[in-house]
């Protein structure tokens, strides 16, 4: 980025892999945009070097050139609402005059960078090494943004899910998840059984949603996203029947769990089941479930910093108030909930 417009006489480049070791990864900025970006973690150095370049016959008079490691969080409905939590500022050079290009290096070192890089509906979390070079009328500035990725150890308590469910004498269903928390390249597996079915039912569904809330009091804003969505039956069932659920998570845009970061957004997911009847009423039942990010093998363990890992926390279990038009049942540290199945329409059906 260049202020003002003031490119035409220097531009700044960053050089954070020479060596070229360091993976990449393809971020989503918007609809239309993706940026390629560097991965970090907990506790790792941030370091490379500036390349400043003047165009030919160029000179740029300047009051220092000063180098920052920022991470902050920006509200996307309020672009003036920044949060600044990380701020890690370096003198480059002192005041003089630049007539050719040069090089600086730098480094950062053992940076504790505590969340996940985040892009949201509403919310952005941002890391970035910023360029300013300060003059007497306007400065330049230059960014480079990087993705932290946050890792968790396995959990020491994964219950599985185990769920009653139903609408009083005419439908009682019973599912069952192998785990409550799962890793992002993880397999959800599970089963449904039907104890009684005297609806109609037509098809059956399993999503998985997002739900992104935002700010705090009484300007919360709160957006729910599908993720996938997967038919996993067609046609009536009978009383004794069992249907099996397998979802893969890998190649879908997931993040971990995020809680009441900076107290000022959380992000959490939900499988939710819906099973639609004939007459198209729609009856569905979410659950929560947490995600987190597992070390890849292919990474040398030895070389890795010890605050690598982020400290897992045992996620607290989720209110019976739905964020959205779900159930909002519990999460999975009860190895058993019971509770009715939600229509999406108005039913004259009674549930318990």
């Amino acid at each position: 980025m260049d202020i003002l417009g003031l490119g035409s006489k220097v531009d700044v480049e960053f050089l954070l892999d020479p060596q070229g070791q360091r993976k990449q990864i393809e971020v989503k900025i918007d609809e239309n945009k993706r940026s390629l970006q560097y991965i970090y973690y907990d506790g790792e150095d941030v370091n490379g070097t500036i390349q400043i370049k003047l165009k030919k016959n160029s000179k740029i008079e300047h009051q220092g050139i000063r180098l920052e490691f920022i991470g902050h969080v920006e509200m996307l409905n309020d672009r003036s609402t920044v949060h600044e939590f990380l701020n890690l500022s370096k003198l480059l050079t002192f005041p003089g005059e630049l007539t050719e290009s040069t090089s600086m290096d730098f480094a950062f070192q053992n940076v504790e960078k505590p969340y996940e890089s985040y892009i949201g509906i509403n919310v952005k979390l941002r890391y970035f090494l910023r360029v300013t070079i300060i003059k007497r009328f306007s400065n330049n500035v230059f960014e480079r943004d990087i993705c932290v990725q946050q890792l968790s150890q396995f959990p020491e308590i994964n219950n599985s899910i185990k769920m009653e469910v139903g609408i009083e004498d005419c439908l009682h269903i019973e599912f069952e998840y192998n785990k409550s928390k799962y890793h992002l390249k993880d397999v959800i597996v599970g089963k449904i059984y039907f104890l009684l079915v005297r609806i109609k039912i037509k098809h059956m569904e399993i999503a998985i949603l997002k739900k992104e809330n935002t700010g705090s009091g009484p300007n919360i804003y709160a957006e729910s996203e599908t993720i996938a969505k997967y038919e996993i039956m067609d046609g009536a069932p009978v009383r004794g029947e069992s249907i099996p659920i397998r979802l893969f998570l890998a190649g879908y845009d997931l993040t971990p769990t995020m809680r009441d970061i900076q107290k000022k957004f959380s992000v959490r997911y939900f499988l939710n089941l819906v099973l639609v009847d004939e007459e198209e009423r729609r009856y569905f039942k979410q659950q929560e479930i947490v995600l987190w990010r597992k070390q890849e093998k292919d990474k040398d363990k030895s070389k890795q910093s010890a605050q690598q890992y982020a400290h897992y926390e045992r996620p607290e279990a989720a209110t019976n108030k739905s964020e959205d038009n779900g159930t909002g049942a519990n999460s999975g540290e009860n190895s058993s909930v019971n509770g009715p199945l939600s229509s999406e329409n108005n039913s004259d059906i009674p549930s318990d």
